[in-house]
């Protein structure tokens, strides 16, 4: 497959073997997420954005695995890197303190694995003094150490959490999320969470804000006032932390705005209160900076990361993570050694062929094309670098779409209510922006006239 040349050829989607596929895959597995029956054909051509599913339809993914597959498929900025090492087994290591090593020096490694990946990870975040490093499997583990980092460091009973917010889906993560009801219904939950609202206009000022979140004509926050020392309802010192997505991905790609960040970094510095950044979606060059974080003047205490990542990862500094042992620990902490060899190469690629600046500049292109189509059911485009939103005026409008841009051989996801998220690879090129905007732009047209 040339991936300067190929296009998407739909015959028939989904096709009758992929519907086989589905029905016998489903007759054992769990019911979990409701997504669209694309079976993707390992055996066959799939490369970037590109790739085949079993019954021979090309299809242009805009989707990434939902950011957790940054460069695509079968991309050769990783795959090439990777061919040159025969992996040992066991892959998997057993702790976050077993240790491997390729025999030379710490430093001059040719075989990257875990400690290398936190190296690369705590190189990224010391604009924040973040030094140290806890692997795990997912993200929802990132976001328990996370948090449970923050309790032992404050002995705080407390969490802020915002409206809208997807965390994860354990118990704890799940005690933090405020989207959809499904996700926590009838799951006991931690104590002591409290939420806020989050920014739903990404142009807002404190006077103009209809989220809730200022008050008192835009005078002062909710936050603000919760954590008042003399007329709030929360104690400030017993605040372990406040975490937010800085963009939220479930909650519906939103994007707050600058009147909203600076009142909450505000706010936690006056009180000294953690900040967890959840990085999992909008994190490792997703929005054009590494961090979405980045983006924004609040300085986070605690970073969770997957998803590109290939691991999870929380990331903090020594001072905030636990000193006693076994406050944290996982079989599988530190990971699998091929996972952890694929987050050192996905951030050597990032830097290498300065994906932050492709991702703006094809991120600006693709919202270009859907702006200038002025498609009536189109309500919004929004989005940084190549976290991208198409709202739509309902939801029906918004499911429409997503299955007709999928007849025409282009995968995109759905968020929140009535959104389209996009999520082209980090060298999406300007061929395949200019494709897949069209591919959107037609399908919105076939759901219209």
């Amino acid at each position: 497959m040339d991936r300067h040349r190929t296009e998407p050829q739909v015959t028939e989607m989904p096709g009758e073997r992929a519907r086989e596929w589905v029905e016998y895959h489903q007759s054992h597995a769990a019911p979990s997420n409701d997504v669209y029956d694309f079976v993707w054909d390992v055996t066959d051509d799939a490369v970037g954005p590109f790739v085949t599913d079993v019954d021979g339809n090309v299809l242009l993914d805009f989707t990434s695995h939902v950011a957790a597959a940054p460069l695509g498929y079968n991309n050769p900025k990783i795959t090439e890197p990777m061919a040159e090492f025969d992996l040992p087994d066991p892959s998997k290591i057993a702790g976050q303190d077993f240790y491997l090593s390729d025999g030379s020096h710490p430093g001059e490694s040719t075989f990257p694995g875990p400690t290398e990946l936190m190296d690369e990870l705590t190189e990224t975040t010391s604009q924040y003094g973040l030094d140290t490093v806890f692997l795990s499997n997912s993200g929802a583990e990132a976001v328990e150490n996370a948090i449970k980092t923050c309790y032992d460091d404050t002995s705080g009973r407390y969490g802020i959490t915002f409206h809208g917010a997807f965390h994860g889906r354990t118990l704890g993560a799940l005690s933090l999320n405020r989207s959809k009801g499904v996700y926590r219904r009838n799951f006991p939950e931690i104590d002591g969470i409290h939420d806020a609202p989050y920014c739903d206009d990404r142009n807002c000022s404190p006077a103009s804000c209809t989220c809730g979140f200022f008050t008192d004509g835009g005078d002062t926050s909710v936050l603000r006032e919760a954590l008042d020392e003399k007329t709030g309802w929360i104690d400030p010192d017993e605040v372990a932390y406040v975490i937010l997505e800085p963009i939220q991905g479930e909650g519906g790609y939103r994007f707050p705005s600058d009147s909203f960040v600076s009142e909450l970094t505000a706010v936690t510095e006056r009180h000294d209160i953690n900040l967890i950044a959840d990085e999992i979606q909008s994190g490792m060059g997703r929005t054009g900076e590494m961090w979405a974080s980045d983006h924004y003047p609040y300085e986070p205490d605690v970073i969770s990361a997957a998803k590109a990542l290939r691991v999870g990862a929380t990331i903090g500094s020594r001072e905030t993570f636990p000193e006693e042992l076994n406050r944290l620990s996982s079989t599988w902490g530190a990971g699998d050694v091929l996972a952890a060899m694929q987050g050192v190469f996905t951030i050597r690629a990032i830097r290498e062929y300065d994906l932050l600046a492709n991702a703006v500049e094809r991120g600006r292109q693709f919202r270009e094309i859907v702006e200038d189509a002025d498609l009536d059911p189109v309500t919004d485009v929004r989005g940084k670098g190549l976290m991208l939103a198409v709202e739509f005026d309902s939801h029906d409008r918004r499911d429409a779409v997503t299955e007709a841009a999928m007849h025409r051989g282009l995968l995109t996801l759905a968020a929140g209510d009535d959104i389209v998220r996009v999520l082209p690879p980090l060298d999406v090129t300007e061929r395949e922006i200019e494709m897949g905007a069209s591919m959107l732009v037609d399908a919105v047209e076939d759901t219209t006239y």
